[in-house]
């Protein structure tokens, strides 16, 4: 697909249009180039399944590097299975280009929360604004799913458009080293993170091994499944 720059194409475009779960949505309030809602029409954002691991994997590989492993939010996510419906990639001509995830987390004691991360846009795709399509799209479902709050550890500028703020978090740490300033988090509901204080710990699902065999015998009848990740 020939896609110009929004450089030279223009910026200003608050409402655009991407294909989410089968159907065009407006998401709005992002600063989007006026030819995305062109893109749009290729691409999907939709729930991850279990042919898109790799591509996901090779992806974050491409944005982050092997560095990723040593976050402070990666001993969130080791080891666990993500939220179960907030697992979501863009997708073009069948091409990942794009991931998200929220984890299960305490917010200190009493009050339950999710982590949103890792999340990617392909270095090729940058600049459409699918990263915060990623990001509204699954602040929605997490609220929709009724979950309280949303916690991550990233850049303020870009997340506070979104709701995100430090304030929340100043009396939580993380179980690793971080910046004070980019430990963000979003209330879904109001006051779910008030009093919250403490240690953030990870409450998700443990992730179970796979039965590599019975995996490779069901690849080789055609029979893996084609269902969502959680």
């Amino acid at each position: 697909m020939a896609i110009s720059s929004p450089r030279a194409r223009g910026e200003g475009f608050l409402e655009t249009l991407v294909r989410t779960a089968g159907s065009l949505e407006p998401v709005r309030g992002l600063s989007l180039p006026a030819w995305f809602g062109r893109a749009a029409a290729v691409i999907q954002i939709r729930d991850e399944f279990h042919r898109d691991v790799e591509a996901r994997e090779a992806l974050l590989d491409r944005c982050f590097g092997s560095s990723r492993f040593e976050k402070t939010c990666e001993r969130l996510r080791e080891g666990r299975l993500p939220a179960r419906g907030l697992s979501l990639v863009a997708e073009e001509i069948g091409r990942v280009i794009g991931t998200v995830r929220l984890w299960h987390v305490s917010a200190g004691p009493h009050h339950p929360a999710l982590m949103l991360g890792p999340l990617a846009v392909d270095p090729t795709r940058q600049g459409l604004g699918l990263g915060g399509a990623l990001v509204q799209q699954s602040l929605a479902r997490a609220t929709a799913l009724g979950h309280d709050a949303v916690l991550l550890v990233g850049d303020a500028a870009f997340y506070e458009r979104f709701g995100f703020s430090s304030r929340p978090t100043g009396s939580l740490r993380l179980p690793g080293p971080y910046e004070s300033g980019r430990f963000l988090a979003r209330e879904l509901r109001p006051g779910a993170l008030e009093g919250a204080r403490g240690l953030v710990a990870a409450t998700g699902p443990l992730e179970e091994r796979p039965d590599v065999a019975a995996l490779v015998a069901a690849a080789g009848r055609g029979a893996a499944p084609m269902q969502p990740l959680a």
